[in-house]
């Protein structure tokens, strides 16, 4: 899919074509001369019957779930015409400028690092950025596959290179995460449908399933990563995800756990 994206191959671009990503700085990088964005890239583009429209996005900042790709795809050409190097820090986007840096943020451990992003995708719904193996491994969400987190966006990225890892945080961003705690349903209230989310106050959890068995519970919980638990109040054992704060991230979730293979997982309020 990435190399049918690969748009243009300039001989500007041959000078692009390696790059090393900083393993330690400590700071955002400062980019004094940065690489002019890659002719062709800004354009509308298609993917699977849906459209997406690349543009200038300053203000960027969104967060989501991010996955990362490594073997598949090492050595293959970008958007950009740069080869993909699976151990450096870069990563694909579907709409931001290429090349151009962004800071990742893993809420789940506060680990931060600035990618270059050179490649377009991911194409899966609920995803906002596809991270190089080398970047997941600095944020340390090579495990599970997938991880929410905060992306920033920062402007042109460099000539060459242009990643970092930063200072990890003690702890996520209050604002973005809470402090697990033991899940106290709410009888009176329904599960919440995805089409009517909005951000308010109290918990909110993702429901993957309900099951009569507690092995079988347990199994599923486990193959959903650390923020997953089995409810055994009001009879039967749920696995739930969570807590989360916001419905929106709650409800981006829903649909990571639903693309898993839960296609019944629902979005429940905790108070």
């Amino acid at each position: 899919m990435r190399s049918g994206l690969t748009l243009g191959l300039f001989s500007l671009l041959a000078a692009c074509s390696t790059f090393s990503g900083g393993r330690g700085g400590g700071a955002v990088p400062v980019v004094k001369d940065p690489a002019p964005i890659v002719s062709g890239t800004m354009r509308p583009y298609q993917v699977r019957g849906r459209w997406y429209t690349p543009k200038e996005q300053p203000n960027y900042e969104e967060v989501g779930l991010a996955s990362w790709y490594g073997d598949a795809f090492n050595g293959r050409p970008t958007s950009t015409g740069e080869r993909f190097d699976m151990s450096q820090l870069t990563a694909a986007h579907k709409t931001l400028p290429l090349p151009g840096l962004v800071e990742v943020t893993n809420l789940e451990n506060g680990r931060r690092i600035v990618v270059r992003v050179n490649d377009r995708g991911p194409f899966v719904d609920g995803r906002i950025i596809d991270l190089s193996r080398g970047a997941a491994q600095e944020l340390d969400m090579l495990r599970q596959g997938v991880g929410r987190v905060r992306v920033r966006y920062l402007g042109r990225a460099p000539r060459l290179g242009g990643g970092a890892v930063l200072r990890a945080e003690a702890a996520p961003p209050p604002a973005q995460s809470t402090t697990a705690r033991p899940y106290q349903p709410a009888p009176q209230t329904a599960p919440v449908e995805a089409t009517a989310v909005v951000s308010g106050s109290g918990s909110y959890w993702v429901q993957a399933g309900s099951f009569s068995d507690q092995g079988a519970a347990r199994r599923i919980a486990g193959r959903l990563g650390a923020r997953a638990t089995v409810d055994a109040s009001g009879g039967g054992y749920r696995v739930l995800v969570g807590p989360w704060i916001d419905a929106n991230a709650a409800e981006t979730a829903r649909q990571a756990v639903v693309a898993r293979g839960y296609a019944d997982a629902l979005l429940i309020s905790g108070g």
